[in-house]
């Protein structure tokens, strides 16, 4: 799982000229999935396309989050996970696809069916910590397992009624691929979206590949945002990061975060600061980013190795308050 709010820093705005028509760039942001988000696409200087274009993308999100926010009592997965007899749309299925899909390439180190892990840990709804003895992992880790789940046509087969799903750490991924590819559907060939740090490029800038940078890792959640490294992103790659230092609570001089390892139930408990993955699609980079969260470098390097399409960022704490990167 992954609710950080960590953010990619976005290239400077540019400015594209034809010889038979002025174009620029178009920029707007808004609020979605509990962060926000930014669009900067090419078109026409002579009109104010964002105040056209924003409640179109607004709707889109909306729609999605009402499929996918666990905090949402009326949105499609929280019914879901209440046992209710609800007809699934494609998002929703797509998404499910997939995850089975990285969870069986990393072991189960990614897997959507940890949402009571979510809940005993205080990272969802209500936000409570339960107490969390090695007896209480072990019956919840019963029915945590991408296993326990199929698909079959348009519906699921839940192996075990105690089953709940969470797509937090692949949704926001979706989502930019969705606002993407609409975009594109809809002229804007050369765009760059993102939502809370996940970023999608179509086309380019000036002939040239989109620029996004990854940010350093910072000592609290409050910290500020800065980048160390600006990454070119050619069309259809997408970049997502996960990152332990945003969202965590601290007892007894332990921190522990947010990202969940569903084959102990416990907090991941690697050297890794973040992990930054580019992919021909954000809500894949989404899921391996948060995988090698929890599989730590060496693990995650042979799995980038076998899959050419990806490629990794790993920013790894020294042990002296410092960190180092390393790409792969």
């Amino acid at each position: 799982m992954k609710i950080n709010a960590l953010y990619i820093i976005l290239s400077s705005l540019i400015l594209l000229t034809s010889s038979c028509q002025q174009k620029s760039v178009i920029h707007f942001e808004g609020q979605a999935f509990g962060t926000m988000y930014s669009i900067n696409c090419i078109g026409n200087s002579s009109s104010d396309e964002s105040s056209m274009l924003r409640p179109q993308i607004d709707s889109i999100l909306s729609d999605l989050s009402h499929t996918f926010s666990i905090f949402d009592t009326t949105a499609l997965i929280y019914r879901w996970n209440k046992g209710e007899d609800v007809p699934l749309n494609e998002d929703f299925l797509a998404v499910l696809r997939l995850s089975k899909t990285v969870s069986a390439a990393t072991d189960g180190a990614f897997d959507c069916t940890v949402q009571p892990l979510v809940q005993l840990w205080g990272f969802g709804k209500d936000g409570v910590r339960h107490t969390v003895g090695d007896d209480t992992l072990a019956a919840v880790r019963e029915f945590v397992s991408f296993q326990l789940v199929d698909l079959q046509g348009d519906s699921i087969l839940r192996k075990d009624p105690r089953v709940q799903l969470n797509f937090n750490a692949v949704a926001k991924g979706y989502a930019v691929d969705r606002v993407a590819d609409w975009l594109v559907d809809n002229g804007y060939a050369d765009c760059l979206v993102e939502i809370g740090g996940e970023v999608a490029a179509r086309g380019n800038k000036n002939g040239k590949p989109w620029k996004v940078g990854i940010q350093i890792p910072t000592q609290t959640a409050d910290g500020a945002r800065e980048s160390f490294e600006s990454l070119p992103l050619p069309d259809h790659r997408a970049v997502a990061t996960s990152g332990n230092y945003r969202n965590y609570f601290e007892e007894d001089g332990v921190r522990y975060t947010h990202i969940l390892d569903p084959r102990t139930g416990q907090p991941e408990r690697t050297n890794l600061l973040s992990v930054t993955v580019v992919a021909p699609d954000c809500a894949t980079a989404d899921a391996y980013a948060t995988a090698f969260m929890v599989l730590g470098h060496e693990t995650s390097a042979q799995i980038v190795k076998q899959h050419p399409e990806l490629e990794a960022w790993f920013i790894i704490a020294d042990g002296d308050g410092g960190w180092k990167t390393i790409k792969n």
